[in-house]
């Protein structure tokens, strides 16, 4: 699409988002399936965080990230969902140019974070095990409290980063996003100027938010699986193993989404496979963390058990 205009600016002052169904029918049966998604995900994650705070055994590293974890994921499907239960509701599709800015830098910003931290779990899963001597003055509070901080610094620098250059360019033309939320593929698409330099610039910032955190990620792993491997018992294996897998399938989904969904620009045209991919990443992923590393975890499980029925722990 050419510009119709060198006016500084854009021409347009809101968008339309298709949402997931456009038959006005299964807006009910979409309202519902959203809400309980929210609801669950919001309730499992701050049960997570409940059980951290009140059990004395959860208080180690890796908790103290997997609770900050659950304050990003309640963000993250906050950032989108209550938008599209309320767009449902009201049957209005239509979203002002700086709300989806807005909704755009504070998805990029939690994602980010999000990326970061898991990072920061799988190092702390290879001092665990690989550097067990060394492990606690490594994973000191002081250095927990600034790896979160140089995650959420950098996630900050990224979102701010795809924000401005999303502002710079001009909207003239058609306004529908066939999608359920604001985001970089889908905004590219409608400018009216050149997306060249947004384009390489999210390759360019992705390969160092995402690239570098998973080359990170699979270097740590590669140090656990090597040092499980020497391990004789069979019961020692067993537990390191299962300390990993819940991190494993997590940081599996969420980078196996992300690739999917950014790493395509310009090859294939958007489609409703780019809608599923969505779901995964503000719906599925914050919701399947809490229900990973509570079921696969019984210390986990113990806690939340007391924190129902009322019980102190007897550590």
């Amino acid at each position: 699409m050419k510009p119709k205009s060198r006016a500084n600016g854009t021409a347009i002052t809101e968008f339309i988002l298709l949402g997931l169904v456009e038959s006005p029918e299964l807006w009910p049966v979409a309202f519902v399936l959203f809400l309980l998604a929210y609801l669950v995900t919001v309730g499992g994650n701050l049960s997570i965080l409940a059980a951290i705070r009140v059990e004395p055994k959860l208080h180690t590293p890796m908790y103290f990230f997997l609770g900050n974890l659950s304050v990003l994921d309640v963000g993250c499907i906050s950032v989108t969902v209550p938008s599209i239960l309320g767009r449902l509701l009201s049957h209005k599709c239509t979203v002002p140019y700086e709300a989806c800015l807005s909704q755009l830098f504070f998805f990029h910003l939690l994602v980010g974070v999000d990326c970061f931290l898991l990072t920061a779990m799988a190092y702390d899963r290879f001092l665990a095990i690989c550097r067990p001597l060394t492990y606690s003055i490594r994973m000191s509070q002081t250095v927990q409290r600034i790896l979160v901080a140089v995650s959420w610094a950098c996630a900050f620098t990224n979102a701010l980063t795809h924000t401005v250059g999303i502002s710079t360019l001009h909207f003239c033309g058609p306004n529908v996003i066939n999608h359920f939320y604001c985001d970089l593929p889908q905004l590219f698409q409608l400018s009216c100027s050149s997306t060249q330099i947004n384009e390489l610039l999210l390759f360019a910032v992705g390969f160092i938010m995402a690239g570098t955190p998973m080359a990170l990620v699979v270097i740590s792993y590669a140090h656990v699986a090597a040092a499980v491997v020497r391990i004789h018992s069979v019961e020692g294996r067993k537990k390191a193993f299962s300390t990993c897998g819940s991190h494993l399938t997590v940081v599996t989904i969420f980078y196996g989404s992300g690739i999917f969904n950014y790493m395509r620009l310009g090859s294939v045209k958007l489609s409703e496979k780019d809608k599923a991919v969505g779901i995964f990443n503000t719906v599925i992923n914050p919701m399947l963390n809490p229900i990973i590393y509570s079921l696969r975890n019984p210390d986990v499980q113990g806690a939340l058990w007391r924190l129902l029925t009322g019980r102190r722990s007897v550590s």
